[in-house]
């Protein structure tokens, strides 16, 4: 495991509005959007690195990796044939910071990297963000009917601690659903 680095206060607030680099290649099996970098995470530099996020435990318990990875690992998801990118590129304390202009704009955003990219398969971490930014306000979990350009969206529900309506087995659960449709595709 990769040596885990922990933020000072000082340095989780100066990542107010900070980016977090995508983890992308062409090809990818998957592509995981977030909605946006937590401010812990900008400041350590590694995606889903907040210690309350379920992440890392879910795609393990969901089967996408045969062991816990940590965040300080997330570059090796590449090797796995996984991406990580953001919905919106700025890191804020809570998504709920974001405005509908940004999830748009990362839209565009997302549909520009989709195009270049082309990952076979699209994950976006939260349907309400989905909603706003796709513009599909009556959108549920799962597999979406329209796909971006020829990448197939699945929208599963945002891993962070903050987000009380799934527990940790919940989000393995919904998680295991599209790694099951990823394997069978």
């Amino acid at each position: 495991m990769t040596s885990i680095y922990k933020p000072t206060r000082a340095e989780v607030l100066a990542a107010y509005n900070t980016t977090l680099p995508d983890l992308i290649a062409p090809n990818l099996k998957i592509l995981f959007s977030g909605i946006n970098p937590s401010l812990y995470s900008a400041a350590v530099g590694h995606h889903f690195a907040r210690p309350g996020n379920r992440f890392w435990k879910a795609i393990h318990l969901a089967g996408f990796t045969e062991r816990l990875l940590s965040p300080f690992e997330d570059r090796t998801l590449l090797d796995r044939g996984f991406g990580l990118t953001n919905l919106a590129e700025r890191a804020t304390a809570r998504a709920d910071e974001l405005t509908d202009e940004d999830l748009s704009i990362g839209h565009q955003v997302l549909a520009e990297k989709i195009e270049q990219y082309q990952p076979k398969l699209l994950a976006v971490l939260g349907v309400s963000a989905y909603r706003t930014a796709f513009k599909q306000p009556k959108a549920r979990m799962g597999l979406q009917e329209q796909p971006l350009f020829d990448t197939t969206i699945w929208v599963l529900p945002n891993p962070s601690g903050l987000n009380a309506h799934y527990q940790l087995n919940d989000l393995a659960n919904v998680y295991r659903e599209l790694y099951s449709f990823a394997t069978q595709t």
